[in-house]
């Protein structure tokens, strides 16, 4: 993420490295809760079609539900997640990092219900079959060490899917995500400016 932080205003906590499409799909945080549980989606709209606004306008409550078949069985949905990013890799914020969005749903970790307060939501473009990108992966790591270092209670052992929350209700991100090559970048020192540009 470079040398760039994490900015504060009256209207929350956001990445300046993402694009901000603000939601209306938040509420609070429950009193005195900072998040320290991180956890990752795949999501395609439609199913397994990339590219498109469709994912965009299904978190900012703009979605055309007539404009595919599949959007009727999601009609009224009401969701949204802190970030995306999208198979170029490049980064949205829908929600202040502050604030509870709306992706986990019912769920549960280590004895601890109700995710949502907690949680910082990170939506991959993907579907649970098919691999997600290196740019992907790349952004994904990035992100993953400025939320560790804005909130140090995520650590590597508080970084779950979806489905480890939701077990029989939730399968994302899915067997093509690939755990250990994530988990393993999150501990390689991040390349210097030189050694980019070498």
């Amino acid at each position: 993420m470079g040398n760039k932080n994490a900015q504060q205003g009256e209207s929350g906590v956001w990445l300046p490295q993402a694009r901000r499409v603000p939601s209306a799909n938040f509420d609070q945080r429950p009193a005195h809760v900072q998040p320290d549980l991180l956890v990752i989606h795949n999501i395609s709209l439609p199913p397994g079609q990339f590219e498109g606004d469709a994912i965009e306008r299904l978190f900012t409550n703009c979605l055309d539900w007539d404009a595919h078949p599949f959007f009727g069985e999601i009609r009224g949905l009401r969701v949204s997640a802190h970030l995306l990013i999208r198979r170029d890799g490049e980064l949205l914020q829908f929600v202040p990092l502050d604030e509870r969005a709306w992706h986990a749903g019912v769920s549960c970790h280590a004895g601890r219900e109700n995710c949502n307060d907690y949680s910082i939501g990170i939506e991959l473009e993907g579907t649970d079959e098919l691999p997600f990108t290196q740019a992907q992966y790349a952004m994904l790591t990035r992100v993953t060490r400025e939320l560790q270092r804005l909130y140090p209670g995520i650590t590597d052992e508080r970084i779950v899917g979806h489905c480890h929350i939701a077990p029989g209700r939730k399968t994302d991100p899915g067997p093509a995500f690939d755990w250990a090559f994530y988990l393993r970048s999150l501990d390689t020192p991040p390349a210097t400016d030189k050694e980019l540009h070498a």
